[in-house]
């Protein structure tokens, strides 16, 4: 396909331009750069991609080696004989949100399992399914569910989807009365517009047949016969059947640039009718490219499970690389630092004095007076 530079400039210097064809021109720069910001976009995710693979999800790898390791630390401390009562549940209640923590990512690990159940009353899965009953027991009593609505709940997607599915129960039935509504003012409009739209969208596409005919006829290969311009051809005749059969009036209109059928002046003596459809077919090109740049963005973010609105340009993609390394290395040193401290018992007990006073402090909340 041709580049999206290959279209230059205007189809008539600006200060003589009627409406129509500044409208045209615009068109033509919105659509050259949406084109270069989603091969931008594409480009970028692919490299983001490879780099996660290649520095991040090692270090995910490690930071999860090192959690695990701390969680059987904390374990192996809490085993010695010289806690209080105090130490040693605060020290099990620590093996337990550890092994919890790691449990909610890898629910497979037996070992870790294990470790969960030693510091607590109940396994990993009844004290899962405890919690989903108490969640689903305060979201009947929030939301007006049914008690046969929490039947078979067993993870918080099942939850989220029950929910979900009442929420979307209730939004049905409103919708329904507004689109019963709605319906018959929308089968008057229609009754009127379709025919005008319909024989609108059909000039366009004749606009595209006329081209693309044009095209054929002055790019077939079979009508050239030096070996070398018949090659040329032959790729050119290929770009205009693609162009043609996604509706890119802007590739066709670059074609007839590139084999000299026409000039931008002889695209501005166009009737306004003509310029009118090429328009039309312009504007839903630029919408279907900002579609699909936005498509890109949001299945992006969806898959390095960032915020779906997150709005970072394609070309900073390797900013997010090196913050998501910072923030893996900045855990990887506390851990260390952390398990340095466990190593030693005086050093594990003023680590310890000091996590129960900060959470005191966090659950007694600030003192007045």
């Amino acid at each position: 396909m041709p580049p999206s530079s290959a279209l230059q400039t205007t189809i008539a210097p600006p200060r003589s331009a009627t409406p129509q064809q500044k409208r045209f021109n615009t068109l033509l720069r919105q659509i050259a750069q949406a084109r270069a910001g989603l091969a931008m976009w594409r480009q970028s995710v692919g490299a983001y991609r490879q780099a996660y693979a290649k520095e991040v999800l090692p270090l995910q790898d490690s930071l999860a080696v090192a959690r695990r390791a701390r969680a059987f630390a904390l374990d192996t401390l809490h085993d010695q004989a010289q806690w209080t009562g105090a130490e040693n549940a605060a020290l099990s209640e620590l093996v337990r949100l550890a092994a919890r923590d790691l449990l909610e990512r890898d629910g497979g690990d037996a070992a870790l399992r294990a470790l969960f159940a030693k510091h607590g009353d109940a396994d990993f899965d009844a004290e899962r399914q405890r919690e989903l009953l108490l969640s689903a027991e305060l979201m009947q009593l929030a939301t007006g569910l049914d008690p046969d609505d929490l039947a078979g709940i067993e993870t918080d997607e099942d939850l989220l989807e029950r929910l979900h599915r009442k929420g979307d129960e209730g939004h049905d039935k409103a919708q329904a009365e507004r689109t019963a509504r709605e319906a018959d003012a929308e089968r008057r409009r229609q009754s009127f517009a379709g025919e005008r739209h319909e024989a609108t969208d059909e000039r366009a596409m004749q606009s595209l047949r006329e081209l693309f005919r044009k095209l054929a006829s002055a790019l077939h290969p079979d009508r050239e016969s030096d070996p070398e311009r018949r090659q040329a051809k032959t790729a050119l005749m290929q770009q205009a059947n693609q162009a043609y059969a996604e509706g890119d009036l802007l590739t066709l209109l670059q074609l007839q640039l590139q084999v000299e059928q026409v000039n931008f002046g002889r695209i501005a003596d166009a009737g306004a009718e003509q310029l009118g459809y090429y328009i039309k077919v312009l504007s839903a090109q630029l919408l279907e490219l900002k579609q699909e740049m936005r498509r890109v963005e949001t299945e992006f973010c969806l898959d390095f499970g960032l915020p779906p609105d997150l709005r970072v340009s394609a070309g900073k993609l390797g900013a997010l690389i090196r913050q998501d390394k910072q923030v893996l290395h900045d855990h990887l040193a506390r851990l260390g630092e952390e398990m340095h401290v466990l190593s030693d018992h005086a050093a594990a007990r003023r680590w310890l004095k000091r996590r129960r006073r900060m959470r005191g402090e966090f659950e007694s909340g600030p003192r007045f007076g």
